[in-house]
């Protein structure tokens, strides 16, 4: 770690370092770090784990840059940073570094937003989705803001209701579809996104894990189909209805 932050202190001198190092600042680099974070995911969804060491690698890096960053501007360095969340993880765990008992995971998960939310107070927020990150993207801001409501007991019982609560926005939106408006359409499709989240947090399911991997399964297919065709001009020539054949056809030999 302490050649890692050397050679970053090295890139941003003024004197002698990177030309590109030197001009960047916290807003610049931050898009970087989102994107690194992601091929950290991806390389774990496709269990690539040589791939992840040099992933995690570039992650750090980032972390190492805004902290040189912070360094110049005398706000706080890498140290602080590790001694930030060395903190924050005693405190959160509290049966592990005290005297309280956790004897399953969803009591230590109880335990964790509790003591987020004392942390939330002694910052002055005073609501409880004051400090959900706009940045985030938005099926997992979605996702934290439904999980925040259920911590103040605003929440289905189960999955079961979010179900009625989907054929609803559903209907809403077909109602939405048909009289044209784009701006209600918009809203009733946010509203159908939204309470798909909502089951999907019920149902223990990642949103975004899940999206993704839909996402694989579709390119997988779509692929599959272009080559069972002759290639994807041949696939662009068919018409609807052979497409849906290679489909179906596609989706029998996985």
């Amino acid at each position: 770690m302490e050649e890692l932050i050397d050679i970053m202190r090295r890139l941003r001198d003024p004197d002698g370092g990177c030309p590109w190092d030197i001009e960047q600042d916290f807003a610049s680099i931050a898009p970087y770090t989102i994107e690194e974070a992601y091929e950290v995911a991806d390389a774990v969804q496709r269990e690539a784990w040589d791939e992840l060491r040099d992933e995690l690698g570039d992650l750090l890096l980032q972390v190492v840059f805004h902290a040189q960053m912070a360094d110049e501007a005398g706000l706080f360095n890498f140290a602080d940073v590790a001694q930030s969340i060395g903190d924050k993880l005693v405190r959160r765990h509290p049966h592990i570094f005290a005297d309280a008992v956790v004897e399953t995971a969803d009591d230590q998960s109880e335990v964790w937003e509790a003591v987020k939310a004392d942390e939330r107070a002694a910052k002055g927020l005073t609501s409880i989705v004051d400090d959900v990150p706009r940045s985030l993207p938005e099926l997992l801001r979605a996702k934290k803001l439904q999980k925040r409501a259920a911590r103040a007991g605003f929440d289905w019982p189960d999955a079961a209701p979010v179900l009625d609560k989907i054929d609803e926005e559903t209907d809403e939106l077909r109602e939405a579809l048909n009289g044209g408006n784009p701006e209600r359409i918009e809203d009733e499709m946010g509203d159908l996104l939204f309470a798909a989240v909502n089951l999907a947090r019920k149902a223990r399911v990642d949103p975004g894990r899940a999206l993704r991997q839909a996402n694989a399964k579709f390119e997988a297919r779509f692929r599959a189909m272009e080559t069972a065709a002759g290639g994807s001009d041949a696939f662009a020539a068919l018409d609807l209805d052979q497409q849906e054949a290679l489909w179906e056809q596609v989706k029998r030999g996985e």
